[in-house]
């Protein structure tokens, strides 16, 4: 039996968190497993009291706030598992779900990294997550398979190869990190785990979805559906994905007048529209730090409270 170990960031949602526990509690059934718990720079640090309640559970706490990447890197390099299984703290399991990945793992040689199917927490019958199609690295657009879709089945014949795998639940052989590298932390949010993706399959591996193992995604919990903070890091990272992927230098040319004469213009009515005081100027802030910043930068170009 291979050792799992299965990775969560806290960030000021300790309740979240605990009920994510709760769920593996309750569900899992896979014996070989740890559990490692980061807390990412809490206000009030929940760690003391975690370490009394639940024992068997390794317990990290950074005083930075390092980011999803950041975070996660912490909870990789204290693993002890063959098998990682990274996880957003706003999600719950279900029965199977560990076993379920890791057949795929042990079976599979190739595959380096597995993602199972996500559904929508507060809509538990609708799906967020089944694959992704390839990236167009000309406007970094490529799509969510089955997103909204009513759950009847209709993807869970799809096991196999997938352009991407999806953040909030992600399971990789430790082989495979040591060939691809860490995820990049100038990502800090957003976009990362798939930069992390394109690097783990220039290592060799391919990129699979589970679709019979299941994991429902409580989304966006840590940072808010709508906020500054996300619509800087979405569109920054946007641009930097394409910086450290595509395939030439023509691409990222054409992305960027892409950018900048058609997904620019766009945005800014949208929040004209929708009344977001301040996000023109995240927006424009975002495409200059691209301008003038290296991609492997570490200046993350926005202020955090």
């Amino acid at each position: 039996m291979k050792l799992v170990s299965i990775i969560t960031v806290n960030y000021n949602q300790s309740f979240i968190t605990e009920q994510l526990l709760a769920s593996i509690a309750a569900t899992n059934a896979y014996q070989a497993i740890e559990l490692i718990v980061v807390d990412n720079a809490s206000k009030d640090n929940p760690v003391p009291a975690w370490q009394t309640r639940y024992p068997d559970i390794t317990f990290i706490r950074s005083e930075t706030n390092l980011g999803f990447a950041g975070g996660n890197n912490l909870g990789i390099k204290a693993a002890k598992g063959d098998y990682l299984f990274l996880v957003n703290n706003d999600t719950e399991f279900t029965p199977g779900l560990t076993q379920a990945l890791v057949n795929i793992l042990d079976t599979q040689p190739q595959v380096g990294m597995v993602s199972p199917k996500i559904r929508y927490f507060d809509q538990p019958d609708t799906l967020q997550y089944a694959g992704f199609t390839p990236m167009n690295y000309y406007t970094m657009r490529n799509k969510c398979i089955g997103q909204f879709e009513v759950d009847k089945g209709q993807y869970d014949h799809n096991t196999g190869p997938t352009g991407y795998i999806h953040g909030a639940a992600m399971m990789i052989r430790q082989e495979a990190i040591a060939k691809g590298g860490l995820m990049a932390e100038n990502f800090f949010l957003y976009y990362e785990e798939m930069d992390w993706n394109d690097h783990i399959k220039r290592a060799g591996y391919e990129i699979w979805l589970e679709p019979r193992a299941l994991i429902y995604h409580k989304e966006s919990v840590s940072v808010g559906k709508i906020s500054g903070l996300k619509e800087y890091f979405m569109n920054r990272n946007r641009m930097l994905f394409i910086r450290r992927n595509a395939p030439s230098v023509l691409a990222v040319i054409i992305f960027y007048i892409y950018f900048i004469l058609v997904v620019t213009p766009r945005n800014i009515i949208n929040y004209l529209r929708k009344g977001y005081k301040g996000f023109t100027g995240l927006l424009i802030k975002a495409i200059w730090w691209n301008l003038t910043h290296s991609k492997n930068s570490t200046n993350l170009g926005y202020r955090l409270n």
